[in-house]
């Protein structure tokens, strides 16, 4: 008997905790994950960035790789057809700013957050001020927003029609949010 196909979107802005629960899903359900973030970073090095590390994206060249972005929208495009690709070939979980909004399949996810909640993890992650951390959300939030409605038109974090499942994060343990989410993802599939 074939394997059902699983396909889980899992979207958030910066910080809301996508790639923790991505990862923990893609591992207990034995199927492959793919990030929008490694997709870029990719990306990045074939223009001379050097993306290491989770906190580059919060670098100074971290944001500059970001305005490129905004000034030349074929680099999200191009990541947005790649992982369109992936979302057709099989099960997956993937992390994507946008990809619940791109495609009908899959169970979307929606985590909300609150910015300071948000700052929080990305200080104890990053190892930063608070304040800062609490800069570089707000900054980040502010310019893929902005990217994402001109490429798209989608509103991030307003407009929520696409998801099966919105779930605020900002007072929730990772190993709650995964909890929640895996119930939900197995009702949805009809797991056990």
């Amino acid at each position: 008997m074939a394997r059902k196909r699983i396909l889980i979107l899992v979207s958030g802005l910066a910080a809301s905790g996508k790639s923790t629960l991505s990862k923990r899903l893609s591992s207990r359900l034995r199927i492959k994950y793919y990030s929008g973030g490694d997709a870029l970073r990719r990306l990045a090095l074939t223009q001379g960035f050097k993306p290491v590390g989770k906190k580059w994206w919060d670098t100074e060249e971290g944001m500059k790789f970001l305005s490129m972005r905004q000034q030349d929208p074929m680099f999200d495009k191009k990541v947005d057809e790649e992982l369109k690709k992936i979302a057709e070939e099989g099960s997956a979980v993937i992390d994507s700013w946008v990809l619940p909004w791109l495609i009908n399949e899959g169970f979307k996810i929606w985590l909300k957050s609150s910015v300071e909640a948000r700052a929080r993890r990305m200080q104890r992650r990053d190892k930063i001020s608070l304040e800062d951390a609490a800069r570089i959300i707000e900054e980040r939030d502010k310019k893929n927003s902005e990217l994402y409605y001109s490429l798209y038109g989608i509103r991030l974090a307003e407009d929520l029609s696409p998801f099966h499942l919105v779930l605020d994060t900002s007072n929730l343990s990772a190993d709650a949010v995964f909890k929640i989410v895996l119930t939900a993802v197995k009702h949805y599939f009809k797991l056990r």
